[in-house]
């Protein structure tokens, strides 16, 4: 056949009769189609025939599935929906001499899962002709064969099937044979007699024409060879051998034995068997002994390639006379296949959040064995939120079960497995892995529930003070932390001009420096944020205590220590031993250890009469006050804190030893040093005023005595408290740290009315401190008057 001849059939086919379209249940289709059909030829158009949606057809992934075939003929064009060829389509290597052959194609869509069936049945085109087994047959007739004698010739064979199978034969003309066919048994019969001594050799031509448009045909020559007479052929037992044999059988496996008999004796009777017509596939498979019929296995046999196999067999007895018998063999199906699991469809991920019932994949299981042997039963291990749904034919839906976290299980190993119902049982496994997708369902928890940062004052600006941390278990982004200050106030003025954070690592900064004594502790709050979408938040309190740095010396509040002014307090000679004599007062602006004061007296001008309380303050004599004792006594007084290092202050305590005003000395021996001219101006000046305001002040006295009959009075007695608000208002009142005690009351300043220096008198509340009154009252008695002088003219 010519290709121009086959172009045409194709032709014809491919507008006549394959392109027709048959509406099954469920949605099925059926095409007709021409084997041999070019690549690219189109077949029909699914997408108008199931009336599915061009828009939609590519995203939901319309695929064409063979199954278990290893090859792909056709597919769908996601364009346009037309169903193409892609592989050549031979019907003869598909179905063999079957009269219908039929191939199951599924179309698969999904979201949702979608199949449909389709059929394609493979119509025969006349692409092979008739072919003999050989190109000659060689025959020997004895002449002595009578008239009417047939002599069977093995038929041609043509794979294609129908009409475009063998059809007819003819013969050469010749004078000795006409061509007999009965029921395509092709037979030579003899019609006038053999003569070998006219012909010894015959040479026939032999034609088997098909009965495809246009006609193929095939010839063989037949060598007929005449000899004495050989009257009887080879007759077998049976026309037809039937038997059945176990796909897989090893090699040398006997399948059955043919035999036949020639009633002829010698040579005429030795009968040899060999095989008809085969294909080139068959030609491996099985082997023939010549002598014995005995027929084996050769090669692989599988049943899920070929389920039978039909082959002739020949015996020819010595001088060639020769028959044939048919031999049909069945192969049973052996569960030699396990399930093969196809994974047709899976997301790359699903989202955590993801409801239960989403689909993740389609699942596709085949078996290639045939019945109970083919059927399948699907399973997914139990330790995965996941299950299998069964859909349509062998396909299954993955879907999920239940809730996912990825914070949990970020990853999953899913293994689905096969087993078929054959024995044995056959399975098989597939694993596959499926990512959850992250989504920001965590907001950043910080590691405590609260922070305190203590930093000294005084500290430098940009110091660290702490570091907050917070984790978020979400994926990247949405697991980031980026740290603020929430907006608020400290002492009135906002909260980023005390500290700052680090928006990446958590490290809260000092903005400025602090200032214990101003304030002590403040609180703030930090956000830890992710950067999500949409992003979460938290936050948590971060307490910033102040210490206290030993920063501020001790601060005397008595006596003064300004300027070069002195005071100076009266002592009665009297005494006794543990009076009171003055008290220092002083303050510490820190706070606790720092400001734990101690008093200590540094110099004197005689170290064994006075003493001071460590804690107190207070000056005491340690014994009775002697004659021998300087009038005048000074006492250098140091006061420290505890802190480190320890910071003090000292201050000068004029004392002055005396029951009598008039033997007070001169006072400014008893002035500092560091005395200048101006203040000497100023002295001066005062000195005048004072002796002035006293002599008025002796002539008022000398009255009031003289009309009061010399009565004594004190001149001025009076109590006057230091007020509280001369202390500064951040000093506490904490008895044994040097503080100003509210119980201590003291006396007015007196002065004379020629000296330049100030007194005073000191009294206490306390029991064991001597009141002014008793020592007046020893003066009044021992003295006579202390002021005598003023009985008489006054003298300056």
């Amino acid at each position: 056949m010519t290709d121009k001849e086959f172009s045409a059939l194709g032709l014809v086919f491919c507008f006549a009769s394959f392109i027709q379209t048959l509406h099954l249940a469920y949605g099925d289709l059926s095409y007709s189609v021409a084997e041999e059909m070019k690549r690219e030829s189109v077949i029909g158009n699914i997408a108008k025939d199931l009336g599915l949606d061009l828009r939609t057809i590519s995203s939901r992934k319309a695929r064409v599935d063979f199954g278990g075939t290893r090859k792909q003929y056709c597919d769908i064009n996601l364009s346009n929906g037309d169903l193409i060829v892609t592989e050549r389509i031979d019907r003869e290597n598909l179905c063999g001499k079957k009269a219908s052959c039929v191939l199951k194609v599924d179309l698969v869509l999904e979201n949702p899962l979608e199949v449909h069936h389709l059929s394609l049945h493979i119509q025969d085109v006349n692409d092979n002709s008739p072919q003999f087994k050989d190109h000659l047959i060689e025959m020997e007739i004895r002449e002595s064969a009578d008239k009417g004698n047939r002599f069977s010739i093995e038929e041609a064979h043509d794979a294609d099937i129908g009409q475009n199978s063998v059809q007819r034969y003819s013969l050469q003309k010749n004078d000795n044979f006409i061509l007999g066919v009965d029921n395509k048994k092709v037979e030579l019969v003899l019609e006038n007699k053999l003569d070998r001594e006219k012909q010894k050799e015959i040479n026939l031509l032999l034609t088997a024409i098909d009965g495809g448009s246009p006609e193929s045909s095939g010839t063989v020559v037949i060598h007929i060879t005449v000899l004495d007479a050989n009257d009887n052929a080879p007759v077998f037992s049976q026309t037809v051998y039937k038997t059945s044999l176990p796909e897989n059988s090893p090699p040398d496996t006997v399948v059955i034995n043919v035999s036949a008999t020639d009633a002829d004796e010698g040579v005429n009777g030795d009968v040899t068997y060999a095989f008809g017509h085969m294909s080139d596939d068959d030609v491996n498979v099985f082997s023939i002994d010549d002598k014995t019929g005995e027929i084996r296995v050769l090669g692989v046999i599988d049943f899920e390639e070929r389920s039978s196999f039909e082959m002739r067999v020949q015996a020819k007895d010595g001088l060639g006379l020769t028959s044939y018998a048919k031999v049909m063999i069945d192969l049973i199906d052996v569960n030699d296949n396990a399930p093969l699991i196809y994974l047709k469809s899976l997301a790359n991920s699903i989202p955590e959040n993801a409801p239960s019932g989403t689909e993740v994949g389609v699942i596709n299981v085949q078996d290639r064995d045939s019945e109970k042997n083919g059927q399948v039963r699907c399973s997914i291990q139990q330790n995965v939120p996941f299950k299998l749904v069964p859909s349509i034919k062998n396909y299954y839906s993955l879907v999920t079960m239940g809730p996912l976290d990825r914070e949990l299980v970020s990853e999953y190993n899913i293994t689905i497995t096969g087993s078929d119902e054959g024995s044995p049982l056959l399975s098989s496994s597939k694993t596959f892995q499926l990512s959850v997708a992250d989504v920001n369902d965590n907001p950043p928890v910080f590691e405590e529930w609260s922070y305190n940062a203590y930093v000294t004052e005084n500290n430098k600006p940009g110091s660290t003070l702490c570091s907050v941390t917070a984790r978020d278990p979400d994926w990247r982004q949405n697991g980031s932390v980026i740290y603020s200050l929430l907006p608020s106030d400290v002492n009135g003025a906002p909260v980023s001009s005390y500290l700052s954070v680090n928006g990446d690592t958590g490290v809260i900064h000092a903005v400025r420096s602090f200032d214990y004594e101003h304030f002590r502790s403040f609180k703030v709050h930090v956000m830890a944020r992710d950067n999500g979408s949409p992003p979460l938040s938290s936050d948590v309190t971060v307490s910033v205590y102040i210490t206290d740095v030993n920063d501020n010396s001790p601060q005397i509040l008595y006596p003064s220590t300004e300027g070069n002014s002195f005071m100076t307090e009266l002592i009665s000679k009297a005494a006794p031993g543990g009076s009171l004599v003055s008290k220092v007062i002083a303050v510490d602006a820190d706070s606790g250890q720092n400001a734990w004061l101690s008093y200590h007296i540094v110099k004197s001008t005689d170290l064994g009469l006075f003493t001071i309380g460590l804690h107190s303050g207070e000056i005491r004599t340690q014994r009775d006050i002697s004659e021998s004792d300087s009038m005048k006594q000074n006492l250098i007084v140091a006061v420290r804190d505890n802190g480190q290092p320890s910071l003090s202050a000292t201050c000068s305590v004029n004392l002055l030893i005396s029951d009598n005003l008039a033997e007070v000395p001169e006072m400014k021996d008893m002035s500092y040093d560091e005395s200048n001219s101006k203040l000497t101006f100023y002295l001066i000046i005062a000195l005048v005023c004072i002796s002035t305001f006293f002599l008025t002040f002796i002539i008022i006295i000398l009255g009031v005595r003289f009309c009061r009959r010399r009565k004594p009075r004190l001149m001025f007695d009076g109590a006057i408290a230091i007020p509280s608000a001369y202390l500064p208002p951040n000093y506490a009142d904490v008895d044994g740290t040097g503080t100003l005690r509210s119980t201590y009351n003291y006396d007015a300043y007196l002065t004379t009315g020629s000296r330049t220096s100030d007194f005073k008198f000191i009294s206490s509340y306390n029991d064991n401190t001597l009141p002014v009154d008793h020592t007046l009252k020893k003066s009044l008695t021992e003295c006579s008057d202390p002021f005598g002088y003023l009985d008489g003219p006054a003298e300056v």
